[in-house]
């Protein structure tokens, strides 16, 4: 079913104490006010013959990543908010069902933006969830965390491939986001806290970590029930 969805950066925030951190005004994108028409659902599909779908070489490949992992955060907030675990506080919904508005916004941003650039866009993959269990507070937020963390070290590790400065200055106003998202997580998890920047997502030099594509699918590999390869970063 084809689905309208209308970018906005108006009506997308929220007020959590500590600044309005999930706030998509800085994100740019040109969205403010863009309208995408979403393809049918099953639009795309994967070659035939058993074949895998391979993400592809330069840039094309760097996109096809970023909208795999965009997939897989919408694909888990949509879970979320169709279905929010017990006890869940006003505020944890409404951060979630604003994290669940981001990622739908950044999944069809890059779908719309692949299919204007090649016929090589990645189909809509299969996820699955074999340890989360989406009723349970704590292991919904292990997962966001999870999630988050590595979205922002996928981003920042695959920057250096990205060659079209265009794409590079929507990847880091996306990252930007992710990484408020990942603020946000860690702030309903331990309320306060500087976990923010903790030692397990910050280096040496007080930077966001930045990690290989490779690893990246290796990490995120146990939700994606689809099959793809990515042969120039050496996933197969």
């Amino acid at each position: 079913m084809k689905k309208t969805i209308n970018v906005s950066n108006q009506g997308a925030t929220l007020d959590t104490g500590r600044r309005n951190f999930l706030k998509l005004g800085g994100i740019g994108l040109a969205m403010a006010g863009l309208t995408l028409i979403g393809c049918d659902d099953d639009d795309f599909e994967f070659p035939g013959n058993g074949q895998v779908f391979d993400l592809g070489a330069g840039d094309v490949g760097v996109l096809n990543y970023a909208y795999a992992l965009e997939q897989l955060e919408a694909d888990f907030y949509t879970k979320v908010v169709n279905n929010f675990y017990s006890g869940i506080s006003s505020v944890e919904k409404e951060i979630f069902t604003d994290l669940y508005h981001h990622e739908v916004i950044h999944r069809d941003f890059f779908k719309a933006a692949i299919t204007g650039a090649t016929t090589n866009v990645l189909p809509k993959l299969e996820f699955q969830y074999p340890n989360v269990n989406f009723n349970d507070r704590n292991s919904v937020l292990a997962t966001a965390k999870a999630l988050e963390d590595t979205g922002v070290a996928a981003y920042n590790g695959a920057g250096k491939y990205i060659t079209n400065p265009a794409y590079l200055v929507i990847a880091g106003k996306i990252v930007s986001v992710e990484a408020r998202h990942a603020s946000a997580i860690r702030n309903i998890i331990n309320p306060g806290s500087t976990d923010f920047s903790g030692d397990d997502v910050i280096d040496a030099n007080g930077l966001d970590l930045a990690k290989e594509p490779k690893d990246i699918v290796m990490a995120a590999g146990g939700f994606i029930k689809t099959p793809f390869t990515w042969k120039e970063r050496g996933i197969s």
